[in-house]
């Protein structure tokens, strides 16, 4: 994959949004929007979204309840924001990542690499998100759905890539792989989180893409 001006952008609601630069601007000038965003992270992953208050976010941030209607709505408009920030965060280093690879091998690992490495870093996001997904939440669908599409949009290019190069079977139903991939992925995530983070997630990142290459028969000895 060539990286290029278009590399950050993805198509959000039928139109371009450059994630990377909307990201540096809204950390140069909303400091405190992001703050409020963190600060409902912590409290979301530790509460409970239904728990959780407004009041709790607003400390947990070091501002006045009142300051967090300037960039909210609500409780319901703190979760959905809090997505969409998170994606915008999240996926411009996954294409930061994969950019720094040739081949479309590396390229998984260091995708897979770093999507576990995101979610360690952020036990709080992962968290969060562990549980809106399951928990099928109508507030975040969209987020969601968007999140999944971007993850199964640069899955499809570097699968493509390895079939090209020769290293990724071209019988493959790329729907099933794209799935299994990120559902692999979050099963990783979910166990160690259930395991209190006891084990460096980031070290099931080769394990899990030698096992989807692989996979677990023996070779065909005849």
């Amino acid at each position: 994959m060539i990286m290029n001006e278009y590399s950050f952008m993805f198509k959000l609601n039928s139109k371009w949004v450059d994630f990377k630069n909307m990201a540096q601007q809204t950390t140069k000038s909303n400091d405190k929007y992001n703050r409020i965003l963190d600060a409902a992270g912590m409290v979301f992953s530790r509460r409970g979204f239904h728990q959780a208050t407004v009041s709790e976010i607003a400390g947990t941030a070091g501002v006045a309840d009142g300051t967090i209607y300037l960039y909210f709505k609500n409780k319901d408009d703190i979760l959905v924001q809090f997505f969409d920030y998170k994606m915008r965060q999240v996926f411009t280093r996954f294409r930061e990542e994969v950019g720094r690879a040739d081949d479309a091998v590396d390229k998984l690992i260091k995708l897979i690499r770093h999507h576990l490495k995101a979610f360690q870093a952020d036990k709080h996001m992962a968290i969060v998100y562990q549980a809106e997904t399951r928990r099928y939440s109508r507030l975040v669908d969209d987020q969601v759905r968007e999140m999944a599409k971007m993850y199964f949009d640069l899955l499809a290019e570097i699968i493509e890539q390895g079939q090209r190069e020769g290293t990724i079977r071209k019988d493959l139903y790329m729907g099933l792989v794209k799935r299994f991939f990120l559902g692999a992925v979050e099963e990783v995530i979910s166990t160690w989180l259930m395991s209190d983070d006891t084990y460096d997630l980031t070290t099931m990142a080769e394990p899990l893409v030698d096992l989807v290459l692989r996979g677990i028969g023996t070779p065909d000895k005849g």
